[in-house]
């Protein structure tokens, strides 16, 4: 099995259960409120400690509860926690995600110390980076530290994934270039192609934009829709696997792991996208981020061949 690295962001996670999403000036009544592990970067690590990757997390924790509590729950799961660093008087990354009673949700993100993942902390743990044949990163941390790694990743012939979420439209070519896989959905490629997207024409068009800029494969996950992957040379559709969602605060992240998962047991692609959805169609039935999470034993047994 393949090493992975995961670079990017911790958060805690502030949840609130709402019946709907409130308008702009309504206020309404909530159901509940949780405090829950979360943050993209080790969302996706925790998955891929749980499913039972070898994976080890970069990033940055405050020196307070929030950051304790975020380490421990990697630990819990064998995530390597060696390259996240706990800062003295600086506040652990927070989001804020309200989930209505469809299982739909939007987050509101407070960077804290994932803003402070810097070259210098990367340098630091450059040897992780070396040492490690998958490297997954988001854009919860600064930019400019995506594409450092990136540059970094791709000199050392490492397979590259990069979810692009939260999405940030007109970034410049040179930032895409090398990079193996982008998983977007529907609503961050047309964000980052500035393009509408109302058909799966629009969806193929704006994945070869991508191309163009020089990603190699565009995987558009669509939700209870299926799933999208675009190449250079091909263009394949891959039908959902259909449950009733609760919440759907880490499927994305749920689908990376599980995708880079199956890529690091030397798997092909179709196999691991196939292997992200079964995983992330679990996580919607489960309230949570990180407490989402399936074991590989739990999926097996949910989807049985």
């Amino acid at each position: 099995m393949q090493k992975i690295v995961v670079v990017g962001s911790l958060n805690m996670d502030i949840v609130i259960e709402t019946p709907h999403m409130p308008k702009r000036g309504e206020t309404i009544s909530g159901k509940n409120i949780n405090r829950v592990s979360g943050g993209k970067g080790a969302n996706q690590a925790y998955a891929l400690g749980k499913l039972g990757g070898d994976v080890t997390m970069i990033g940055a924790v405050g020196k307070d509860a929030a950051g304790d509590a975020l380490l421990h729950n990697l630990r819990s799961v064998n995530v390597d926690v060696s390259g996240i660093r706990q800062i003295e008087n600086e506040t652990t990354g927070q989001a804020f995600i309200t989930v209505d009673d469809d299982g739909d949700n939007s987050i509101i993100i407070i960077a804290g110390t994932n803003g402070l993942v810097t070259k210098e902390l990367i340098d630091e743990k450059a040897d992780i980076i070396k040492g490690g044949d998958i490297i997954i990163m988001q854009f919860e941390i600064p930019l400019d530290i995506v594409e450092y790694v990136k540059e970094m990743a791709v000199r050392e012939g490492k397979t590259v994934i990069v979810d692009p979420a939260p999405a940030i439209p007109g970034l410049p070519e040179h930032f895409w270039n090398g990079i193996d896989y982008i998983k977007p959905n529907e609503t961050e490629l047309a964000i980052l192609t500035e393009m509408n997207m109302k058909t799966r024409e629009d969806l193929i068009k704006g994945a070869r934009v991508m191309i163009d800029k020089g990603v190699k494969n565009v995987i558009v996950t669509l939700g209870k829709e299926g799933c999208l992957l675009v190449s250079r040379n091909k263009e394949e559709f891959y039908g959902p696997y259909q449950v009733k969602a609760v919440d759907t605060t880490a499927a994305g992240d749920s689908f990376t792991a599980a995708f880079a998962l199956a890529l690091s047991q030397g798997k092909p692609y179709g196999e691991a996208i196939m292997l992200g959805q079964k995983v992330s169609s679990v996580a919607v039935t489960r309230k949570g981020a990180q407490t989402s999470i399936p074991t590989m034993q739990e999926v097996q047994t949910i989807w049985k061949e």
